[in-house]
């Protein structure tokens, strides 16, 4: 998955249904809008949320 032009490398046979990864990001708008297309692509339904996680900002995804 590519964030702000970092890429991550995540095992999504190992996401499993209701546990989160959190991504560091500057510009949370365009990380979700990366974010969403990555998983309407693999069709894996998340929920997103912006938080700050000790003191940085990113974007919390939870598997459904």
């Amino acid at each position: 998955m590519l964030v702000e032009s970092i890429s991550y490398q995540i095992n999504w046979k190992a996401f499993k249904k209701g546990t989160s990864i959190f991504v560091p990001c500057l510009n949370p708008r365009g990380a979700l809008e990366d974010i969403m297309s990555t998983m309407k692509r693999l069709k894996v339904k998340v929920v997103t949320k912006v938080v700050i996680q000790d003191g940085v900002r990113g974007v919390r995804i939870w598997r459904l």
